[in-house]
């Protein structure tokens, strides 16, 4: 059951960086917007879980640092936008 759990994880990861990447090649999204870093983050902590899980370390480390690419980002927005006050 855990190994389906995680394999469910890595392809909802996948869906959501693709569907980043075609939305923003689309011209529908743009890479600085919101919705598009909060998919990034999403998919790739997806990933993260399923590539350490299988020892995919490489792609692991990858999709750690897209994280916090894609949180430094969202982190200040919110900051600036008084959602953690």
């Amino acid at each position: 059951m855990m190994s389906i759990t995680i394999d469910v994880l890595g392809w909802i990861g996948s869906f959501l960086l693709i569907l980043a990447y075609y939305q923003n090649s689309k011209g529908k999204i743009t890479a600085q917007s919101t919705i598009y870093q909060v998919l990034n983050v999403v998919g790739s902590l997806c990933l993260i879980v399923n590539t350490l899980y299988y020892g995919a370390y490489p792609s692991g480390v990858v999709n750690i640092i897209w994280v916090f690419i894609g949180l430094q980002y969202l982190v200040p927005w919110e900051q600036s936008n008084g959602w953690f006050e």
